[in-house]
């Protein structure tokens, strides 16, 4: 079904009680609710762009019923996405694209879905923009970190509210964090795997922190609170490649404990895992220009696929659905502040 935005300015009583598996149910579809706070300059808090991801919504759910009777200090803004996903806890369903990436600057063509976002966008023209946030979880082991699209010391201030960890990208294009950060402050949280112990309290205490300050320091931001990073390759599978984990089918045989590399810094000859018989790398590794550089990055030694130089992963999954969906991981560099 093509999606409609549905627009609230109220919370139904029954979201404080609701799982995401039953917004669909309750909303009907990806739906924006704004409420009214003692500030006027507004917190736009976004959650569900990927269906399996519901540490954001449960955070949001507190934060609703804490403030149920009791005006907030800040205007606040919901945006509630893929309901439809969500009601089956996947990331995307078959026929959809991925919520995160049809914001407007997205290189993708013109669907329903990125209508549906520009929607979401303009209908924030109007409104004093105090800071924009996207929650976020993810399947591999991470740890919890921040992501920012602009280099400016207000992006950085709202970044370490959550965790000195920071991570800087311009790829993939069409983010809900890209879309805002040329109006406002702007984040993506990565709260680690859904139901990880202390995430949605975690991304709570963040979201209390931006409803209560009053606005971002106009001193330089201090280099030494932060450790940056900047993501410079996306790594994917490609398409006709076979892959599993282990001693499995395919003819990439990744590492089952792959995802304990996120945010290590791994040195040249690192293995990923195995190349069955005479098969090519069966990854393609693209920079933020789109220009492969897989080569720069990984290479075959006898059996093993391995790493070239130093480079630190983020996002490396085990879960096969999730790589197809969307990659198996970002390749990152430290950054100056």
């Amino acid at each position: 079904m093509n999606p409609e935005l549905r627009i609230l300015h109220a919370v139904p009583p029954a979201l404080l009680a609701a799982s995401s598996d039953a917004l669909l149910e309750l909303l009907g579809g990806p739906t924006l609710i704004h409420l009214e706070g003692e500030r006027q300059d507004r917190l736009f808090v976004s959650t569900l762009l990927h269906g399996n991801e519901d540490t954001g919504w449960l955070a949001i759910r507190k934060l609703l019923a804490k403030y149920a009777a009791v005006r907030l200090p800040r205007s606040l803004t919901i945006f509630i996405g893929n309901v439809e996903a969500a009601r089956w806890r996947l990331r995307r369903l078959d026929h959809q694209p991925d919520y995160n990436r049809i914001w407007p600057g997205t290189s993708n063509p013109e669907l329903p879905e990125s209508a549906l976002m520009r929607a979401v966008v303009n209908e924030m023209e109007g409104c004093p923009l105090f800071a924009s946030v996207d929650i976020h979880n993810n399947t591999g082991t991470n740890p919890h970190y921040a992501c920012i699209t602009w280099l400016e010391d207000a992006n950085y201030y709202l970044a370490t509210l959550f965790s000195r960890t920071v991570v800087y990208f311009r790829q993939p294009l069409g983010t809900q964090t890209s879309a805002f950060a040329a109006r406002c402050p702007a984040v993506a949280l990565e709260c680690g795997k859904p139901g990880s112990i202390g995430s949605v309290e975690h991304a709570l205490q963040f979201l209390e922190a931006c409803l209560h300050l009053q606005a971002f320091p106009a001193r330089l931001f201090p280099k030494h609170d932060i450790d940056l990073f900047h993501t410079v390759a996306t790594v994917k599978v490609c398409e006709h490649t076979t892959f599993g984990f282990g001693q499995g089918p395919g003819v990439l045989k990744f590492d089952p404990a792959l995802d304990q590399l996120n945010f290590r810094e791994l040195k040249p000859g690192t293995s990923f895992g195995l190349i069955d018989g005479h098969a090519s790398l069966g990854l393609r590794a693209t920079n933020g220009h789109g220009q492969d550089v897989t080569e720069q990055y990984f290479a075959r030694r006898d059996n093993l696929l391995v790493t070239k130089r130093f480079l630190m992963p983020a996002m490396l999954t085990c879960d096969a659905k999730i790589i197809r969906q969307d990659c198996l991981c970002y390749l990152m560099e430290r950054k100056a502040c």
